[in-house]
């Protein structure tokens, strides 16, 4: 296999993980309005466990773009 087609695959399999993040941001928000209308009383105790998911996640999507990027411009 050519190394340039490698590189490229190698990208595209890393950059799979922002779709990843996305579902998991989307997963994480949607359970939070399920459990706040449910139990409205509760949500604003929650909130924090709320902004701490969103930031792992996404910082887990940023992380996979950053590979991806790397294989394409830096090997």
């Amino acid at each position: 296999m050519d190394p340039e087609a490698a590189k490229y695959i190698g990208a595209g399999i890393a950059a799979v993980g922002m779709a990843g993040a996305a579902a998991g941001v989307g997963n994480i928000f949607g359970n939070f309005l399920s459990g706040a209308l449910r139990n409205p009383s509760a949500a604003s105790s929650q909130f924090g466990n709320l902004i701490f998911g969103f930031a792992v996640t996404e910082a887990l999507g940023i992380f996979s773009f950053l590979i991806a990027l790397l294989l394409l411009f830096a090997v």
